[in-house]
């Protein structure tokens, strides 16, 4: 008789380490845990950080201020994998290697989920400079127009609640928050366009990131200098845009905040413009935990130096709050 309740009490055992296998998504005590995320870039974990809010525990993999078209991630960055749920992506070849050891080391019916190629069509992508056709990548920035963000948004939101259904209503209201500061950040752009000249609405920049935002606010982009092997331009180039500068008296040339470049600084003294190198594409300001820390403060840090160097006003810009519209802050790896 008591082997036999030993045998009953194994078997109970067996049953609820088997339950405790199946339920990856309680903790030691029995509570729900955080549904648990992995996102790459910054401007990325931004944008999830705001629909999620508190209800996920998100970790951007990619550090801030690295190349994502050339971050090779570590064997140690599994470790960020192995419990995740859901990996949202920009996709669109950005992150190709970083999603390749994501394939390898999610647990099983985790999700990739990636945002770019459900936001614009095949005949909506921008081949360029850094992004030949040839080659087969279309630039993958989307996240620099802000119409393209509210699809993100909408994406993310709808993904969260397929997932982590019971949290829906606290995701539907964090969407719509912001969402309602990603519209009054389009405005402000649509108004802050009109100061600047019509002659002054040109961009040369370091790296081909404001295709889509030119598409969308009326920009003309005249070149990029990082070709797409993320090379020095060569001397036929360079000698190209200097003349396209003092043509079409472009006011000012953009560098990167992140990545100096001597050649853009030299063909902006030649072709005798401005040259500023603080635009950031995928490096958010300040530190995480500060209001401007946020793929809306990026872009409003963006948009002051842009628009004024192109002898516009900012002032618009001062009425968009950069506040993430959730109360929790992700977790953002920093570029050592």
């Amino acid at each position: 008789m008591r082997s036999q309740w030993m045998l009953f009490l194994v078997f109970c055992a067996l049953l609820a380490i088997a339950g405790c296998r199946e339920n990856p998504s309680s903790d030691a005590r029995g509570h729900a845990a955080k549904l648990s995320i992995v996102t790459t870039v910054a401007p990325i974990t931004s944008i999830v950080e705001n629909i999620a809010g508190d209800r996920a525990a998100i970790t951007g993999i990619i550090p801030e201020g690295t190349n994502s078209h050339t971050f090779e991630p570590a064997p140690s960055d599994s470790r960020l994998l192995n419990n995740a749920r859901l990996m949202v992506v920009n996709g669109l070849d950005l992150e190709t290697p970083t999603i390749k050891l994501a394939q390898a080391n999610l647990p099983q019916g985790a999700v990739i989920y990636s945002l770019g190629d459900k936001t614009i069509t095949t005949a909506e992508y921008i081949y360029d400079f850094s992004f030949p056709k040839e080659q087969g990548h279309p630039n993958p920035h989307l996240w620099l127009n802000p119409a393209y963000v509210m699809r993100y948004a909408t994406l993310v939101r709808d993904e969260l609640i397929r997932l982590d259904e019971k949290n829906k209503s606290a995701y539907e209201e964090n969407t719509g928050k912001f969402l309602n500061k990603l519209e009054a950040l389009d405005q402000a752009i649509m108004k802050a366009i009109q100061t600047i000249p019509a002659n002054n609405r040109r961009l040369l920049t370091y790296h081909d990131s404001w295709p889509y935002f030119a598409r969308r606010y009326g920009f003309q982009v005249i070149g990029a200098v990082q070709p797409s092997d993320f090379a020095d331009p060569s001397p036929k180039e360079v000698i190209r845009l200097i003349e396209q500068i003092r043509k079409e008296k472009v006011p000012a040339v953009f560098g990167s905040e992140v990545f100096p470049s001597p050649v853009l600084e030299q063909i902006a003294r030649e072709a005798k413009c401005r040259y500023i190198d603080k635009l950031r594409d995928d490096e958010l300001p300040g530190k995480p935990g500060e209001a401007r820390h946020s793929y809306i403060g990026m872009m409003l840090e963006n948009m002051t130096i842009m628009f004024e160097a192109l002898g516009g006003s900012a002032e618009v810009f001062k009425t968009v709050d950069p506040t993430p519209a959730a109360g929790a802050h992700a977790d953002y790896r920093r570029k050592d």
